[in-house]
C-alpha cells in the first residue's frame, strides 16, 4: 500500500538514473579497453574479462537479489545496490592492476544485480495500472539513452581525462541517486517479509551459472568445455526440481508452470535478446572491415538504433496503457524480425541506406516490445512475487545475450577457424554473419509465436 510519503517523481528519477548508469558503463568501458590494455599490458583475455566479470556477476545474483528484495525490502536492496555500484566504481578508478579491475568489476556487477532486480518491481508497486505503461516506457528509454551516450561521453572523457574518469563519474552520480531515494522515498515494499531465503537453491544456481558462462566463453578449447556446459545444464535442472518442492523457493516454478502469460512473456524476452544482442557486434565489424569505416564513423551510424528506441519507448509505454500490451509486443517482435531479415541479406556491395533501414526496424521493434512486455510480466504476478519477476526478467536478458554469444562463437569457430577479420577472410566473415543472422531471425520468429500465445490467452 502506498502512502503520502511516496514520491512518484523521485521513484521515476531514481530508476531512470540507475537504468542509465548500468548500460552507460557497459558501452563506455568497451571504448576504454584499448587504453586500459596499454596501461596494464593486459592480454586480450584479461580485457574481455573486464566486461565478462560484470555480466557474470549480474547473471549469478539477479534472481537472489530479487528474492532478497521481496523479503527485506526492495527500496533497501535498491539503495544498497547503488552504494555497491558507486563505491566499487570509485575503487576501480584507483586500481593498480588489471586483475584488480576485473575483481572490482565483479563486485560492481553485484551492485548492478541488486539495482536491476528491484527497479521494475518498485515501479510497478508505486504506479497505478493506468499510468504504469508510461512510467515503464520512460524507464526503458533511459536504458537506451545510456547505451547511446556511453561511446560518445565515454570517448570524450577518456581522451580528455583518461579512462579512470569513467569510474570517478560513477561515485557522484550513484550517490546523488542514493540521496534522492533516501530523502524522498519513505515507502518500503516487502511483500514476503518474514519468509526465509532459499540458500540451498542459491548455492546450486550460482555455480551452475558460473560453469555455464565459463563453458560458453571458452568453447573454442574443445570437449572439456562442452562437458562443463552439460554439468551446468544438469545443475540448473536440479535447481528447478529443488525449487518446485521448496516451501519458500528463490524462484517459484509454479509461476512458470501455471501462469501462462508470465511464462510466455519471459520466453519472448529470452528469444528477443537472443536474436538481437549479436547484431551490433556484426554490424560494427561489417562497417569497419567490409565498408572501411573508422570506429567513430561506424559508431555514428550504429547509434541510429538506440536513438530510435529512446525516442519511441515512452510513446510505446503510453500506448500500452490503451492498447493490449501483448499486441504491441508482438508487433515489436515482428519489426525486429524484419530488421534481422534485412541484415541477413547484407553483402559487401550493400548500401549504407540498407544498414540504416535495418537499424530503424530494430529500434522500432525494441521500443514496441520492451516496456509492454515488461508490463505484462510484472502485471501477471501477485505483489509478493514482484521482486522475483523483476529478477527473472533481467535474468532472461542475460541468458538471451549469452545464447547470442554462443551462436556467434560456434559459427566463427567452424567457418573462420579462429582467424581475424581481414580482406582475405572477408568472404568467410560475411558467410558467418549471414548464417548467424538467419538463425537470429528464426529465433525472433519463435519469439513471435510466444508473444502470439499471450494474445490468444488474453482473448479467450
Amino acid at each position: 500500500m502506498k502512502t503520502k510519503s511516496t514520491s512518484k517523481s523521485a521513484i521515476l528519477f531514481s530508476i531512470c538514473m540507475a537504468h542509465f548508469l548500468n548500460p552507460f558503463m557497459l558501452s563506455a568501458v568497451g571504448v576504454a579497453l584499448p587504453v586500459m590494455g596499454r596501461e596494464f599490458s593486459a592480454s586480450a583475455l584479461q580485457l574481455g574479462l573486464v566486461e565478462t566479470a560484470f555480466m557474470v556477476s549480474m547473471a549469478v545474483f539477479l534472481l537472489a537479489m530479487g528474492r532478497f528484495g521481496d523479503i527485506h525490502g526492495r527500496r533497501k536492496i535498491f539503495q544498497l545496490g547503488l552504494l555497491f555500484f558507486a563505491f566499487s566504481g570509485g575503487l576501480i578508478s584507483l586500481a593498480g592492476s588489471i586483475e584488480m579491475v576485473i575483481a572490482l568489476r565483479f563486485l560492481q556487477g553485484l551492485g548492478g544485480a541488486m539495482v536491476n532486480a528491484t527497479t521494475m518491481a518498485i515501479l510497478v508497486a508505486a504506479f497505478d495500472s493506468h499510468e504504469r505503461g508510461k512510467a515503464l516506457g520512460i524507464a526503458v528509454a533511459s536504458v537506451y539513452a545510456g547505451i547511446s551516450c556511453g561511446p560518445f561521453i565515454g570517448g570524450f572523457l577518456i581522451e580528455s581525462l583518461g579512462w579512470r574518469s569513467l569510474f570517478y563519474l560513477m561515485v557522484p552520480l550513484g550517490l546523488l541517486t542514493y540521496l534522492v531515494t533516501w530523502v524522498k522515498i519513505k515507502e518500503e515494499w516487502a511483500d514476503s517479509k518474514g519468509e526465509p531465503f532459499d540458500w540451498r537453491g542459491a548455492l546450486i544456481y550460482a555455480p551452475s551459472i558460473l560453469l555455464l558462462v565459463y563453458g560458453v566463453t571458452n568453447l573454442k578449447d574443445g570437449g572439456g568445455m562442452w562437458g562443463l556446459l552439460i554439468l551446468a545444464t544438469l545443475g540448473l535442472l536440479l535447481f528447478l526440481l529443488i525449487e518446485k518442492r521448496a516451501l519458500y523457493p528463490m524462484l517459484d516454478v509454479r509461476l512458470l508452470l501455471e501462469n501462462r502469460v508470465f511464462a510466455l512473456s519471459n520466453l519472448a524476452a529470452l528469444f528477443n535478446y537472443a536474436s538481437t544482442f549479436g547484431v551490433t557486434f556484426f554490424l560494427s565489424l561489417y562497417l569497419q572491415f567490409v565498408k572501411g569505416m573508422g570506429p567513430q564513423q561506424a559508431g555514428t551510424i550504429l547509434i541510429a538504433q538506440p536513438i530510435m528506441q529512446t525516442l519511441l519507448s515512452p510513446l510505446c509505454g503510453r500506448l500500452s496503457d490503451r492498447i493490449p500490451a501483448s499486441i504491441l509486443a508482438t508487433l515489436g517482435m515482428g519489426s525486429c524480425a524484419a530488421g534481422l531479415a534485412i541484415a541477413a541479406n547484407l553483402s559487401a556491395d550493400s548500401s549504407l541506406l540498407q544498414v540504416v533501414l535495418l537499424l530503424i526496424f530494430l529500434g522500432i521493434g525494441f521500443a514496441l516490445f520492451s516496456s509492454p512486455n515488461i508490463s505484462m510480466i510484472m502485471g501477471s504476478v501477485q505483489p509478493r512475487y514482484l521482486g522475483v519477476a523483476s529478477g527473472l526478467n533481467a535474468s532472461m536478458r542475460s541468458f538471451g545475450m549469452l545464447t547470442s554469444i554462443t551462436i556467434i562463437t560456434v559459427i566463427f569457430s567452424y567457418l573462420m577457424n579462429g582467424q581475424a577479420v581481414t580482406l582475405e577472410t572477408q568472404p568467410a566473415f560475411l558467410s558467418s554473419m549471414r548464417i548467424a543472422l538467419l538463425i537470429f531471425c528464426g529465433l525472433c520468429v519463435v519469439g513471435i509465436g510466444c508473444s502470439l500465445g499471450r494474445v490468444q490467452q488474453k482473448h479467450k
